[in-house]
């Protein structure tokens, strides 16, 4: 529904709202983009993942140009200020439509008592320019914890995952190689006017060189290509997958990486997707659908063995894992506002649960991969450390790979701000009886 009865701004700081009070950016925001005509949403999507991404830094500036904080009552207009200084600080709107729109807005929002202190502190902000950090939080724009985290973890990597994470993510395709090569959907990509190339690890990867539109995308509608980042799509080249197996997608949705399995080998045996969330699950029916797909989805705690599994092993098994996701905050930089220090360790506790539980399902002689969208050694070869610990019998396999870093327990891919994101994988191996 199209309702103009507030304006940009204000529907911007009440999403942020709603991301400081724990409710994602995928959770909150599509109840506002609906609110909106469909050319006008790209706008709103534009200011809330901008000021997500910068909220640190922006969020420092202000509190220095504020004498106290605002009540908690009147906090939304805390987050239409962050908005006014995203847009001051980041983008080229005119500098007296940024001011005199937030006021606008401060209004819209009930709160017409502010607009005095709203106006002062962005005139102030556009005639001094933005302040020096007072924090290494502000400096690097992510949680204290976060940035302590990295350099701890990556002491020579840290400044560069950080710049990273600041950074736009591009936009990659996977094209459907049951419908086209990469080299022809180049062409066609080309012939639309779309600059692209070739990813340098991903065997169907396409990186473009600005993002477009899906529907700018030739063929997309019936199934061409998927939207899907480079080092999510390395799963496949990790199942060693063959006609007639029998593969399981732990933890499936939203389905990206169920649909790259299928793509990948076109004779598979059955195809299980099984995840945990009911509001989700439709998600990965849409990409199948799509994509003309088939497999079958199963609503379930993947963990809960005992639950879903039918009795019959998979030679093939993705456990890509609830994770802390700090390899994706490119993509999603609510999650600087929304993961705290603390959800590591229950993070940890999750993943290695669901190893021990896959490997029931797995058939001697199978190959299970497992990943994560973190760069956080915790959850990654750690993990694989301990597994193995408790698990002798699992043979690591170490597949000699053009990408990624060695961590002697798998392979960790580091943001890079011009291609992938951040990725960790392991493979491991059953015997045979």
């Amino acid at each position: 529904m199209n309702d103009r009865s507030q304006p940009m701004r204000a529907l911007a700081a009440q999403v942020l709202l709603s991301v400081e009070n724990g409710q994602s950016l995928t959770q909150c925001l599509p109840l506002a983009l609906n609110r909106l005509a469909p050319n006008e949403r790209p706008e709103l999507q534009a200011l809330c993942y901008g000021t997500c991404r910068w909220f640190h830094r922006l969020d420092d500036e202000l509190n220095q140009r504020l004498n106290k904080p605002l009540r908690k009552p009147d906090r939304v207009i805390h987050h239409l200020m962050l908005v006014a200084l995203f847009q001051l600080r980041h983008s080229q709107q005119a500098t007296y439509a940024v001011l005199n729109e937030t006021v606008e807005a401060c209004r819209a929002l009930g709160k017409p008592n502010l607009t005095g202190l709203v106006n002062g502190v962005l005139r102030g902000a556009e005639r001094e320019g933005a302040l020096e950090a007072s924090s290494d939080a502000a400096r690097f724009s992510h949680p204290l914890w976060m940035v302590e985290k990295l350099r701890h973890n990556w002491p020579e990597d840290w400044p560069a995952i950080l710049d990273a994470n600041n950074a736009q993510a591009p936009m990659t395709l996977r094209v459907n190689a049951l419908r086209f090569s990469r080299h022809d959907y180049l062409a066609q990509l080309a012939e639309a006017g779309i600059a692209a190339q070739a990813t340098a690890f991903a065997p169907y990867g396409i990186q473009l060189e600005t993002p477009v539109p899906v529907d700018r995308l030739p063929w997309f509608a019936d199934g061409a290509v998927s939207v899907q980042d480079e080092a999510a799509q390395l799963c496949t080249t990790l199942l060693d997958l063959a006609p007639g197996q029998r593969v399981l997608d732990a933890c499936a949705a939203p389905g990206g990486k169920t649909c790259a399995i299928l793509e990948a080998c076109g004779e598979l045996g059955e195809v299980v997707a099984i995840d945990e969330s009911a509001e989700r699950l439709p998600r990965v029916q849409e990409n199948l659908d799509r994509l003309d797909l088939q497999a079958t989805l199963k609503q379930a705690d993947a963990a809960a063995v005992a639950d879903w599994w039918d009795g019959e092993a998979f030679d093939r098994i993705l456990l890509d894992v609830p994770c802390s996701a700090s390899g994706v905050i490119r993509r999603h930089p609510d999650i600087k506002l929304l993961r705290r220090e603390s959800d590591i360790v229950p993070l940890a506790s999750i993943q290695l649960g669901l190893l021990e539980a896959m490997w029931s399902v797995l058939k001697p002689g199978g190959r299970l991969v497992y990943a994560t969208c973190s760069v956080f050694p915790q959850e990654n070869h750690r993990i694989i450390q301990r597994y193995l610990r408790q698990q002798p019998a699992a043979t690591l396999l170490a597949p000699e790979l053009a990408w990624g870093r060695d961590m002697t327990a798998g392979r960790q891919l580091l943001p890079d701000s011009a291609s992938h994101d951040g990725f960790f994988y392991a493979v491991l191996e059953k015997p045979e009886l």
